[in-house]
């Protein structure tokens, strides 16, 4: 059963129309800095020096953040253009303002955001001069602009945990400023909700394995606990470390699934249950619907609209609770 995949059938959600929504997190220096494959600039598109998008990220180091910027970075190369990537100190007006300035004094022709949906980062994006896709926005104005259906990667984690003998799923969610961290807690009570299954309090968390160790420590004290579902990869490492560090097995006592779907997953002890998503593919489809604008032509309609699918791939981190197991 080890990397087998299950695929799930889009789903598309009803997302926010304010200008933002995240699909990345944490806090990184802010430094504008041109791609290296912009040295020396090419001749481009105007016949002078080539059009630059703007990448403005927030952790920029963080894995669904690094693989979708890598997205957009070799969407634009393909099309054309270069790239320019601020990296982002802070989620807020000071921070916003920062990063459209230094990416002013490019010859920027339009800013892919990466960044969580905050006051400050929206009224940011109002106050740039080029066109402007959000990632994970879902609807940015008018148009339509690719996403991840996370509450559909949160049931998926569900079911699969419930469908293996579980009466319910605990959840470590990630900080609730973030969009897709919301959605994702979302799918969580919504797939125990349609179970008629009891639903847990939710534990509050960060992004990082960190988070995921304290709370593995905590939840290795409750004899109630069998199934766990973390918003990260990152959490769920962290917190099989923590199980592992007070003899509690898994999946034989507690199973766990995370998501994203880091490389690193596969090699873990247990290797890990995870959905997968596919954040190059994002990057790559909201550069095209940036380039659209930019360019004037037929934008992405609601139907037509590209999305990163999750998948649920099943590892051995989870399996049947132990009154099943044996």
């Amino acid at each position: 059963m080890d990397g087998r995949v299950a695929r799930a059938s889009s789903r598309r959600r009803e997302a926010a129309s304010a200008p933002g929504a995240a699909a990345a997190r944490g806090g990184a220096m802010l430094s504008a800095r041109p791609s290296r494959r912009l040295q020396p600039m090419p001749q481009g598109r105007t016949g002078r020096h080539r059009d630059l998008i703007g990448v403005v990220a927030f952790d920029a180091v963080r894995y669904s953040t690094a693989v979708t910027m890598r997205g957009v970075e070799q969407a634009a190369r393909r099309a054309g253009y270069g790239t320019c990537i601020v990296e982002l100190a802070r989620p807020d007006d000071v921070g916003m303002a920062e990063a459209i300035g230094r990416l002013a004094r490019q010859p920027v022709v339009g800013t892919v955001i990466i960044a969580p949906l905050t006051p400050g980062v929206a009224a940011g994006i109002l106050h740039s001069a080029v066109p402007t896709v959000v990632v994970g926005a879902g609807t940015f104005g008018h148009v339509q602009v690719p996403t991840v259906d996370h509450a559909l990667g949160a049931r998926l984690a569900v079911e699969h945990l419930l469908d293996l003998g579980h009466e319910t799923v605990w959840h470590l969610s990630g900080p609730q400023d973030w969009q897709q961290a919301r959605h994702r807690a979302d799918g969580w009570r919504a797939a125990l909700r349609q179970a008629g299954r009891r639903i847990p309090p939710i534990m509050l968390g960060g992004w990082g394995a960190e988070s995921g160790y304290e709370a593995g420590r905590l939840l290795a004290e409750r004899a109630d606990v069998s199934a766990v579902f973390c918003a990260s990869d990152q959490q769920a490492m962290g917190m099989l470390r923590a199980l592992c560090e007070r003899g509690v097995r898994v999946p034989d006592d507690v199973s766990v699934v995370g998501c994203d779907g880091i490389p690193e997953g596969e090699y873990l002890t247990p290797s890990l249950t995870t959905v997968r998503q596919d954040f190059d593919a994002l990057g790559r489809s909201c550069l095209t619907t940036l380039l659209a604008t930019i360019e004037q032509r037929e934008l992405p309609t609601a139907a037509g609209c590209p999305w990163a699918v999750p998948t649920l791939v099943v590892r051995a981190s989870s399996g049947p609770p132990r009154s099943q197991s044996r």
